[in-house]
């Protein structure tokens, strides 16, 4: 029976590939396409795509629906801006709908 310094020959070449086929896997999964675990780049959707977000306003630009979004976070309404195919959305929860429209209303708007 053969004594394991025979087969110390073998042993770096058998680790070496083993790391190698580590890397194969962990790079094929890595690069490949479809399967990604990094976040997409948003698309724009409907005003009704968005859960149960309602609009509160429907600026012209986003400059605009920033300001009030920001008018918005000023009164504690958790608001956020929302790109639809529409065009931009200032979007609110429904419990705060009545209280962001009065904001907005008495805001000059």
């Amino acid at each position: 029976m053969p004594a394991w310094e025979s087969y110390s020959f073998a042993f770096g070449p058998l680790a070496a590939l083993v790391v190698l086929a580590v890397l194969v896997v962990l790079l094929r999964w890595t690069f490949s396409r479809g399967r990604s675990v990094v976040e997409r780049r948003s698309r724009p959707g409907a005003e009704d795509e968005y859960g149960l977000l309602v609009p509160v306003a429907r600026p012209a630009t986003f400059v605009e629906a920033e300001v009030l979004r920001q008018r918005l976070l000023a009164h504690s309404i958790r608001a956020t801006l929302a790109p639809t195919t529409e065009g931009p959305r200032v979007m609110v929860w429904p419990q705060d709908l009545d209280l962001a429209r009065s904001v907005l209303a008495t805001d000059g708007r």
